[in-house]
């Protein structure tokens, strides 16, 4: 697989998945809009996320059945029409409508992942992820940034009618430069491929452990997006949409420096690449205890907080895609179905977790978050 087309394949990641984040840091703006409260707006994030949730368990295995560019070039044309019906709502329920469209139809990030993987040399499998998954971590950090822009120059609306135009492009260039699949594809009903994946859960051991952990640091790393928007919005920092949004590019960083970890799993050190992720993931939460009082230290715990998110993701899914090479798509939608729970859960409970205890509470919970998921490894790393 070209360098030029794993990296096409991590701006078009990036752009889909993208779409899913922009409302971290418009919480208040979409709050006002519509009249939801601060402590309930986060329904907003978990509505994507459910759906999210389900796109990988509805659409992602068509990946094993159907021709992926076809697949992928359709499901990114349905999309800009989500993200237009998001742009114009005119009620917060035409808003959850469009925003359940666009979570459901982002899952077209996983069924380029697992593409790219099928596309790669086994010797380059975790670098390719690696590229791959460096995009989505990137576009899902600086969604933030350009969400927050966007929001202070033409409002929030802009920002998904942008997207929409963004999308359209990325759909139509995909389809001209996509390789023709010629995988060998299952003869299985639509309901039998749904079935297979809790066969696949039942017999892969290492697909159940590296699922749980992604449930576990996907839950840290939305307990800190979510709510974040919160205290800096807030006085005395009351930061602009765009300073708030800007602290997505030191998480970018942090994702950059990661993109390696698909390269120590080719060399088969995973398990020690997890366990240094996850105890780095547990210390980021002192310095972003620190927000009200140094945005220095806010940058830190970023950095390591989106290091160690990414190494761990990236392992998981090189160790995951080597088990069965005829399932790809439904390994990757399996694994990440417990991904959206985590994070559907994270953004939840940071909102709700932040209305009664503040900032220390949030921190609290991540870091509890943070140490379960460093147990949970103890617990399970001589396991193989």
């Amino acid at each position: 697989m070209s360098q030029k087309l794993a990296l096409l394949f991590a701006i078009a990641c990036g752009l889909a998945v993208a779409n899913i984040y922009y409302a971290q840091p418009l919480l208040d703006a979409i709050s006002n809009e519509f009249d939801i409260t601060p402590s309930s707006v986060g329904i907003v994030i978990t509505i994507t996320q459910v759906c999210y949730a389900l796109g990988l368990l509805l659409l992602v295995p068509l990946g094993d059945l159907l021709h992926r560019r076809w697949l992928i070039a359709g499901q990114m044309l349905v999309s800009v029409l989500a993200l237009i019906v998001v742009g114009t709502a005119t009620n917060s329920m035409v808003l959850f409508i469009g925003i359940a469209a666009v979570g459901l139809l982002a899952v077209v990030t996983q069924t380029l992942v697992a593409f790219a993987s099928t596309l790669a040399a086994p010797a380059e499998r975790g670098r390719v992820v690696g590229v791959v998954t460096s995009g989505i971590v990137i576009g899902i950090l600086l969604a933030r940034t350009f969400a927050g822009v966007l929001t202070d120059l033409a409002g929030w609306r802009s920002v998904y009618l942008v997207s929409a135009v963004l999308t359209l492009i990325m759909a139509c260039v995909l389809f001209r430069v996509l390789p023709h699949d010629e995988h060998k594809r299952e003869s299985l009903s639509y309901l039998q491929l749904l079935r297979s994946m809790l066969t696949l859960f039942a017999q892969e051991r290492i697909l159940r452990i590296r699922a749980v952990l992604a449930l576990m640091i996907f839950t840290a790393f939305s307990i800190l997006w979510t709510s974040l928007v919160l205290p800096l919005s807030a006085p005395p920092l009351s930061l602009s949409h765009t300073a708030i949004g800007a602290f997505g590019l030191a998480g970018v960083t942090g994702a950059l420096a990661a993109a390696r970890a698909g390269r120590l799993a080719d060399r088969g050190l995973g398990q020690r690449t997890t366990g240094v992720a996850l105890i780095l993931l547990l210390i980021s939460w002192l310095p972003i205890s620190y927000t009200q009082h140094s945005l220095l230290a806010l940058i830190v715990g970023i950095v390591l907080l989106d290091l160690a998110v990414q190494a761990v993701h990236v392992t998981n899914q090189s160790m995951i895609l080597t088990l069965r090479p005829e399932a790809r798509s439904r390994l990757t939608a399996g694994y990440m179905i417990f991904y959206s729970i985590g994070s559907a859960t994270g953004s939840i409970a940071s909102t709700s977790i932040y209305d009664y205890f503040g900032w220390n509470g949030v921190c609290v919970l991540g870091a509890f978050v943070s140490a379960s998921a460093l147990l949970f490894w103890l617990l399970t790393r001589r396991i193989h």
